[in-house]
């Protein structure tokens, strides 16, 4: 079953396709959107590479495509200053010229990294994402934004950079760990929580079948999420709007996530389940949301196996000031004032430009964190 979702921005559209089989078959899509010389350099990781590497490499020389394979050590560790010039030297070492493409072969850090590598490299290439992450899958890889982590917060540097083709293949999430599929899960429940209530619904029956690789369920999960990313994306590409929608649970989340350090001890999508519970939260207590649509929406985040209070994450209690601090440096910031993504209940998220300090503090301390 494959299942292609068109990304409609004029003479930069492109398609999502997803389904199973498709690496092996990559050759002959990526080969009609190349240059002349039909070159590309793959970047990937070394845990990408291993498993899948050579069937992706093998699959564009079939088709003409002359290949270069360029490999980063897995990890947001690599989503920094230092890996993007590396793989810029890398790149110009190669010699790949403005006609050529870059192929982003990996999770999210892979295409975070390589995509923010095509914006600038010799001041702009074409770039495909082959997300091999269900989290890639479904978020990173559709819409462009393309970005590093610094010291002061995540994706603070970057770009929005669209590719011109993203090729979803279920088969690669086959060797993920469950850990990293409930990570994946938790972005896919966001666009239920955040827009589609019967969405929600549906996962709150099928998360197992998501989680356990079920291809029809996979197909269905994947290709909603996509084309609902991709109707705001057309609608606001670069985020003046409601594409900010999409960051539900982020602003709370990234800010655990510095405070944790981008290791591996927190995964992104970790981050975001307890980001989106305590967007919930703080909106039922405000006053925002229904009591009940707060429970409901913790307990099918919970229900993936992902974690949804402070204390899930970390035995040492978070300072409230320093998280405050973080939702500071949140890019939808305006005017120093704090902004987040709210919800009045399951399906029914806003943006909020106003939201109080004092408050948030309060609340923060109330879930935990030490005052």
């Amino acid at each position: 079953m494959i299942r292609t979702v068109p990304v409609g921005l004029g003479d930069r559209a492109y398609d999502v396709v997803i389904g199973p089989g498709l690496i092996d078959r990559a050759g002959e899509r990526i080969a009609p959107v190349l240059g002349k010389r039909k070159r590309v350099a793959i970047v990937t990781d070394s845990n990408v590479g291993e498993h899948h590497g050579e069937r992706l490499a093998v699959s564009l020389e079939k088709a003409g495509v002359s290949v270069d394979v360029i490999t980063i050590p897995p990890g947001e560790e690599s989503k920094s200053f230092e890996g993007l010039s590396d793989l810029s030297d890398r790149l110009l070492a190669l010699g790949l010229e403005r006609g050529d493409q870059i192929v982003a072969f990996g999770g999210g850090v892979v295409g975070d990294l390589a995509g923010f590598a095509a914006a600038i490299y010799k001041r702009g290439i074409d770039f495909v994402q082959v997300p091999t992450t269900l989290l890639a899958q479904v978020d990173s890889s559709v819409g462009g934004k393309t970005a590093i982590d610094t010291p002061r917060g995540k994706n603070l540097i970057g770009a929005f950079h669209q590719p011109r083709l993203v090729l979803a293949d279920l088969d690669v999430l086959c060797t993920l760990p469950v850990r990293e599929l409930a990570c994946g899960y938790a972005e896919i429940i966001k666009y239920g929580l955040l827009g589609d209530f019967a969405f929600f619904e549906w996962l709150e029956k099928n998360v197992h079948a998501v989680l356990e690789r079920d291809v029809d369920a996979l197909v269905r999960a994947v290709g909603r999420s996509v084309e609902m990313k991709a109707q705001i994306v057309e609608e606001d590409e670069k985020e003046a709007g409601r594409r900010a929608l999409l960051n539900l649970g982020h602003t709370f989340g990234h800010a655990i996530e510095a405070e944790m350090g981008f290791g591996d001890a927190l995964k992104h999508g970790e981050a975001v389940g307890v980001g989106m519970a305590q967007a919930f939260r703080f909106s039922a207590q405000q006053g925002l949301c229904p009591s009940q649509d707060a429970v409901r929406a913790v307990a099918a985040i919970k229900a993936a196996g992902l974690p949804t209070t402070l204390a899930d994450v970390r035995q040492e209690p978070f300072h409230a000031d320093a998280l405050v601090a973080h939702c500071g440096q949140d890019k939808k910031a305006e005017g120093g004032n704090l902004t987040f993504v709210l919800v009045r209940g399951i399906g029914d998220a806003f943006v909020a430009k106003d939201v109080d300090r004092a408050a948030l503090k309060a609340f923060l301390i109330e879930e935990g964190a030490a005052a």
